[in-house]
């Protein structure tokens, strides 16, 4: 069924196999995407995709300075022939939800979005309204314009699962691209929600054996003892590295989790969280480098499963 969905993405997606794993382990995960990159590499396609595949619903918001928290929660208004407020649902009510430059809009704005990324629900004049799952956020930041945005606050960022970087396509994937333009194909949905919730409740039966965990905990421990970080790993990082290792497993057709599951989502999961002390940046320093040199530092469990 996973296969099914990555094959049917990739008719619209050229290349960016790593970006499609990571939503998709996203998804399974209840977790949430950044996705900070240029203009124009195909971020509105990529989530639109996934919402045709798994015949969920989907929703683009453009973030702009005057959004305001109830353009994207809703609004009680009054109905006069019922005599009393009637809530009326926002764009966040959807499966998937695409918040374009996120960082356009006001921190207030911003913070709307952070008990239904964290708890799946919204609270409006003192009523609780849940979302349906799946629910997504694939926030886009783009890192060339930085006049007139308000950067996300660390308490936001980490809410977000994963950071993604697309990149550019090559020269062979360029080209299919354009030759796409000529022959558009259409994504159908290969799974129904039912489906893909059923293969979620999956992730409860994934084995990880306690020295992984370990390894886990290790791991966001020397983030922050690194000498040259000023804030490490979270705790609710340890469980976003957790849930995302199980999640790859199953991807990859896997009852158990294994050393690899765990490292090669180490700085996906970890380096939008990382902030570096100021002698650090003032260096150079990048969080790459110093997210490799922990992964080399602390001992990779041996584990017979």
């Amino acid at each position: 069924m996973l296969n099914s969905i990555k094959t049917e993405i990739k008719k619209t997606v050229v290349g960016k196999t790593h970006a499609i794993e990571s939503i998709m382990i996203a998804l399974l995960s209840e977790g949430h995407v950044l996705i900070e990159d240029l203009p124009g590499l195909g971020k509105t396609t990529l989530a639109k995709s996934f919402a045709k595949a798994l015949n969920c619903t989907f929703t683009r918001i453009q973030f702009t300075p005057d959004l305001m928290p109830s353009d994207l929660i809703g609004v009680s208004i009054y109905d006069k022939n019922a005599q009393k407020f009637v809530f009326q649902k926002g764009p966040l009510f959807t499966n998937i939800l695409l918040a374009d430059e996120i960082n356009r809009t006001s921190p207030k704005t911003q913070s709307s979005l952070l008990e239904a990324m964290e708890e799946l629900q919204v609270t409006i004049d003192g009523t609780t309204y849940g979302l349906t799952p799946p629910f997504l956020v694939i926030a886009t930041e783009n890192p060339i314009e930085l006049q007139g945005t308000f950067p996300l606050p660390e308490a936001q960022l980490d809410r977000f699962m994963m950071r993604v970087n697309l990149g550019y396509p090559t020269e062979s994937e360029e080209l299919e691209i354009l030759s796409q333009k000529d022959k558009p194909m259409e994504i159908s949905p290969v799974v129904t929600l039912a489906d893909f919730l059923e293969l979620k409740s999956k992730m409860n039966d994934v084995f990880v054996d306690p020295a992984l965990k370990a390894y886990i905990v290790s791991l966001m421990k020397a983030t922050r003892e690194h000498v040259d970080i000023r804030l490490g790993g979270s705790p609710r990082a340890s469980v976003h590295l957790y849930k995302g290792a199980k999640a790859k497993a199953l991807l990859n057709q896997r009852a158990y989790v294994i050393p690899s599951d765990i490292s090669t989502l180490f700085e996906t999961v970890v380096g939008h969280r990382i902030i570096l002390k100021g002698e650090a940046q003032y260096r150079g320093t990048y969080v790459r480098e110093i997210l490799e040199s922990i992964l080399n530092s602390v001992e990779v469990p041996k584990v017979t499963r």
